[in-house]
């Protein structure tokens, strides 16, 4: 297949389809609203479903049923439709479900705007709902990734039988860029022997179920839940390094910001600032141990985000606070230049002779 010219948005509806999904439940909002209108046209002639749910927590909990009855469901939303999710996220991944969440930020608190945001860092990776729980979090930062991400997160939602979310934001969503859909290989799912989908007489009956009430059961429950989490940890975390061998300034940065500083590091590079990039692609979970080698040699971290430093916080972790962690972002739908990167890089670098 050739490439295509795509909008973010439309390249995940596109991907989803690809990847098996027949089960959509949203609600519009800006600016994710293409997922929803290109479902709605193409999902119905592949047998499936795309339904427009009275609101956010309808959809979610739409989610809940089609997957816990064995089928790839998703959803999507933006920065608040996502906050009336999390109750329905919080039960699915106490009922151990797998299931597709897409969040393309904008800008917040409250209604905010809609221009591009990552200030949704926190919900995702440390409370998407309530309870102790984790869900995979993956950072897109091309149209491309965006599509390939979307069969990847399906198939690790399978895989761990828990929810996966993408997190992208307004600028990933609505710019468009060529897209291969034949770039990533499926991998070998296991039999959803859990669902569901009727007995036939076969086999004693499933039951989805999030409450306890013997306390000793529900941790037992969570207690297996996390040893699953440590095996994600082990065999699922993601990044991306770029120029980092002999990095002295190391610039921390997911999706539509990473962009940004790979040309900022060009700029700065051609000044003879010896710089590179670590770019997680799973925010969650976090790839620590590949920031902690580089703190080894590095001799400062300067992250680059559209909120107000919500992931330094990781990276000091990361590193055992072992280097200064600086940081530079825009908010309120802002994106940071090339240009103000590269004046933040040059005042780190001044600060080392």
């Amino acid at each position: 297949m050739s490439k295509l010219l795509m909008k973010g948005n439309e390249a995940i509806a596109e991907a989803a389809i690809q990847a098996g999904c027949l089960h959509y439940f949203g609600y519009p909002i800006t600016p994710q609203t293409e997922i929803s209108h290109y479902l709605a046209k193409k999902m119905p002639k592949v047998g499936g479903l795309c339904l427009q749910a009275e609101s956010e927590i309808a959809a979610i909990n739409m989610v809940l049923g089609a997957a816990a009855a064995g089928s790839r469901a998703m959803t999507s939303s933006s920065s608040p439709g996502i906050s009336l999710k999390s109750e329905g996220i919080s039960y699915m991944v106490g009922c151990d479900l797998p299931c597709l969440i897409i969040n393309v930020q904008r800008g917040g608190p409250g209604l905010g705007g809609i221009q591009p945001s990552q200030s949704d860092y926190y919900q995702a990776t440390k409370a998407n709902g309530h309870g102790d729980e984790h869900i995979i979090v993956l950072a897109p930062s091309s149209v491309q990734e965006m599509a390939s991400f979307t069969g990847l997160a399906f198939d690790l939602a399978d895989t761990y039988r828990m929810p996966a979310m993408i997190l992208a934001d307004g600028a990933l969503g609505q710019m468009m860029e060529p897209v291969d859909f034949t770039a990533s290989a499926p991998r070998a799912l296991p039999e959803k022997t859990w669902a569901t989908n009727g007995t036939g007489g076969k086999r004693k009956r499933n039951i989805i179920n999030s409450l306890f009430m013997d306390p000793a059961e529900l941790e037992k429950s969570v207690r297996e839940r996390f040893a699953r989490y440590e095996t994600v940890k082990e065999n699922e975390t993601r990044c991306e390094e770029y120029m980092t061998d002999d990095a002295e300034i190391v610039l921390v940065a997911y999706g539509i910001a990473a962009r940004v500083c790979k040309t900022a590091i060009a700029a700065a590079r051609k000044k003879g600032i010896k710089v590179g990039l670590l770019r997680p692609i799973t925010l969650w979970p976090y790839p620590s141990a590949a920031l902690a080698a580089l703190a080894d040699s590095a001799k400062a971290f300067l992250c680059v985000e559209l909120n107000m430093g919500q992931m330094t916080d990781d990276v000091k972790v990361a590193i055992e606070c072992r280097r200064p962690v600086h940081f530079y972002g825009r908010t309120g739908g802002m994106i940071p230049s090339t240009g103000e990167v590269l004046a933040e890089i040059e005042k780190i670098a001044g600060g080392l002779k």
